[in-house]
């Protein structure tokens, strides 16, 4: 496969780093403490190691620093380095001195100093070496092979243009093989027949072969698959059903059956979507306790002062499966007849004082935590439309309804992508469907704690398209 090495090398990364942080922590411990009382028996210090741990690993993920570990160039990879270790560092700081506390675990911030400073003069070095052996056997670590393509028809020069402009991807091209001279319009390309195929890859030391011939010549697929399972030699097909899809696919296996979905879901794995549920529900509880309760009556009171009405406003909103729910939100607008199908617009006249404060700050979305106990939400996940937008873009966006197979959520890819707000044209629509697409096909627990990070930078830059 292409890039060999490219998963090993981001493992060794991985590893490496985190040998790195923990050797930091140990060897100031021994700096720090003064005592003989061995470090790995001290229970109190054990719960750091793991905060520390797991910190660089959302960290790392927030930046995608083990992404693309063998194409990043020196400046980018150092870019990197230094913006995940200032946002490690900065969670450390709020995580041990702010909600943990230092004296409960005998940590104290000259240790913190010493351990931080420790590890990112060492993090540092690793990646400079790291760099020196990259660029010394670079060649090493491509996987270059040659392959030939079976089918000179519409699908055979898709792969090969893909071979083409993915150069370093390692795959390099002999030739064509087909029954119709005229499909190959490169004549120096042309290697033959189909029939003689496996000879001239035996001959020539192929690699792989491609093979691109409609389903109608099952035959000959089957004995050339046959063939080159004989000769040791790597054999793919492309089946016809690609010109159907667009993007990446997903295939599982029902016994000797292929059976392939138009898109990946992680979040139809029901351990996944423990994983997420277990997530709503905590944060919902933390965020209703610490958050709602005291800010409630402050907001209810000046909801109130300022316009006739009642505090929350609800409405009926597209859920999961298309099904709709009730959603709640702080009244941020004066009561009026348009609520349920003319969106807000910049400097709206029904939006209050309070309202304009809520919706740019996001506090009118507040309520929407008890939809998420209630399980008709999730932190996470698409914005909900009203009832007659999702009639009216259904039938103008081919993909919009793909976005309910998700439970809407109260912040999400499209919001910290921009995409959030009025649209005003079917295109803006789209966007912010293509990206709660990408999140469905994307999920991870590691992205929603991202964006809720992300979600959370942006309210307090005061997002320009809230409100």
């Amino acid at each position: 496969m292409i890039h060999r090495y490219v998963t090993f090398i981001k493992a060794v990364n991985l590893t490496t780093d985190y040998i790195i942080l923990n050797i930091s922590m140990v060897l100031s411990y021994f700096i720090v403490d003064r005592s003989n009382f061995f470090w790995i028996n001290n229970r109190s210090y054990l719960p750091i190691v793991l905060v520390f741990n797991l910190i660089w690993l959302l960290a790392a993920n927030i930046t995608g620093l083990y992404e693309q570990v063998l194409n990043k160039d020196a400046i980018k990879t150092y870019r990197g380095v230094i913006k995940t270790y200032a946002i490690f560092v900065s969670f450390i700081c709020f995580t041990i001195i702010i909600l943990i506390g230092t004296k409960p675990y005998f940590v104290t911030r000259e240790y913190l100093f010493y351990s931080l400073a420790l590890f990112g003069f060492l993090l540092g070095l690793w990646k400079l070496i790291f760099l020196g052996i990259r660029k010394s056997q670079r060649s090493l670590l491509y996987d270059t092979r040659s392959v030939v393509i079976v089918g000179g028809g519409r699908i055979g020069y898709d792969l090969y243009h893909f071979f083409q402009h993915n150069k370093e991807l390692g795959y390099r091209l002999v030739g064509f093989f087909d029954d119709q001279l005229e499909k190959v319009k490169e004549k120096e390309l042309y290697l033959g027949a189909t029939a003689d195929c496996i000879d001239y890859v035996i001959a020539n030391k192929v690699d792989e072969i491609f093979c691109t011939l409609p389903n109608s010549k099952a035959d000959e697929i089957e004995k050339l698959m046959l063939d080159a399972d004989k000769n040791l030699i790597r054999f793919k097909f492309i089946p016809e059903y690609y010109e159907h899809a667009k993007k990446p696919t997903f295939i599982q296996s029902f016994g000797h059956i292929p059976v392939i979905s138009v898109r990946p879901e992680p979040l139809e794995n029901m351990l996944n979507r423990f994983i997420k549920r277990a997530f709503d529900t905590t944060f919902s509880i933390f965020i209703i306790l610490f958050v709602f309760s005291w800010l409630f009556p402050i907001l209810a009171i000046i909801i109130k002062l300022q316009s006739k009405g009642a505090i929350f406003f609800v409405q009926v909103r597209s859920g999961r499966d298309n099904k709709p729910f009730k959603c709640y939100k702080f009244r941020s607008m004066r009561v009026n007849n348009d609520s349920d199908k003319k969106q807000a617009t910049r400097d709206d006249d029904r939006i209050t004082k309070i309202g304009a404060f809520m919706r740019r700050t996001s506090l009118d979305e507040l309520p929407q935590f008890f939809n998420v106990i209630m399980g008709n939400m999730s932190v996470v996940g698409p914005r909900p439309h009203m009832i007659s937008h999702t009639e009216q873009y259904s039938q103008l966006i081919d993909t919009f309804m793909v976005r309910h197979f998700l439970k809407p959520g109260i912040t999400g890819w499209a919001q910290i992508q921009g995409l959030r707000g009025e649209t005003k044209s079917t295109e803006d629509m789209l966007a912010r469907v293509e990206a709660d697409v990408w999140y469905l096909e994307n999920w991870s627990f590691l992205l929603d704690l991202k964006i809720v990070f992300l979600t959370a930078v942006r309210t307090a830059q005061a997002d320009k398209n809230a409100f």
